[in-house]
């Protein structure tokens, strides 16, 4: 069995500027913290991210507690390494506003939803997806995140509005058991994201919480196969959130 098992600095080594990356995790919840620590550490720029939002910046409330460093994609936001963000909710982290004001971040906004089918269709090798959000409003003219033409389509007489796939160089997921092979289970909340961007990208890495050997737990539990996992990162800590 090839071993997909690495640290997380040999895992981002092969990210450079200007790439698009994915970044699992909903207001940090489920974020792959380790892969971002990297991240900060390689001091890679230009960056466009797509997730669900800008994670969170230090201090930020993450329900009960106070987020004691910044969380998921805010750590690359701290760093000024995000040129475009691509995501669905952008109105908690001020690094976001501060950024955008300044003229040195783009942001895109897309439907949740929208924006979720449209990275599960480059994860499936779909040509895209077809939805009923946006019809009636400026989403049917304009383009699209990737500066793509939208196009509407009428099906039995019905309108809908034609995404076309969400794709990366790299996603990163955090997952909170994997076994050695890359199958991966994320328990509740941490799903979000981290179950539909495996396969969405060049190269799919993993953040597990803890790693066991194949056959060690049962085959039922793993949510997304180990196939679409590429490298496996450990030094993962337990979920703070």
């Amino acid at each position: 069995m090839i071993n997909k098992i690495m640290t997380a600095d040999q895992a981002v080594a092969g990210v450079e500027d200007g790439m698009t990356i994915m970044v699992g995790g909903f207001l940090g919840t489920g974020s792959p913290e380790a892969i971002m620590d990297a991240l900060v550490r390689k001091g890679v720029k230009h960056l466009t991210v797509i997730g669900n939002d800008g994670g969170l910046a230090e201090g930020q409330p993450a329900g009960s507690l106070a987020a004691k460093t910044p969380r998921g994609i805010g750590k690359l936001l701290e760093h000024h390494m995000v040129d475009h963000i691509i995501a669905s909710h952008l109105g908690v982290n001020p690094r976001l506003n501060e950024q955008f004001a300044e003229g040195t971040l783009k942001y895109t906004l897309v439907p949740q939803g929208t924006l979720a089918e449209k990275i599960r269709a480059a994860a499936y090798g779909l040509g895209g997806v077809l939805t009923p959000v946006g019809l009636g409003t400026p989403m049917e003219t304009e383009l699209d995140e990737l500066g793509r033409k939208k196009e509407v389509m009428v099906i039995d007489g019905k309108k809908w509005l034609f995404e076309r796939p969400l794709h990366a160089d790299y996603s990163f997921i955090r997952a909170t058991v994997a076994d050695e092979f890359g199958n991966y289970y994320c328990a509740k909340a941490t799903r979000n994201f981290n179950l539909v961007m495996a396969g969405a990208a060049d190269h799919t890495v993993i953040a597990p919480e803890k790693i066991v050997k194949v056959g060690e737990t049962d085959s039922d539990m793993w949510q997304v196969a180990g196939v679409l996992v590429e490298s496996i990162v450990e030094g993962e800590e337990r979920w703070q959130i």
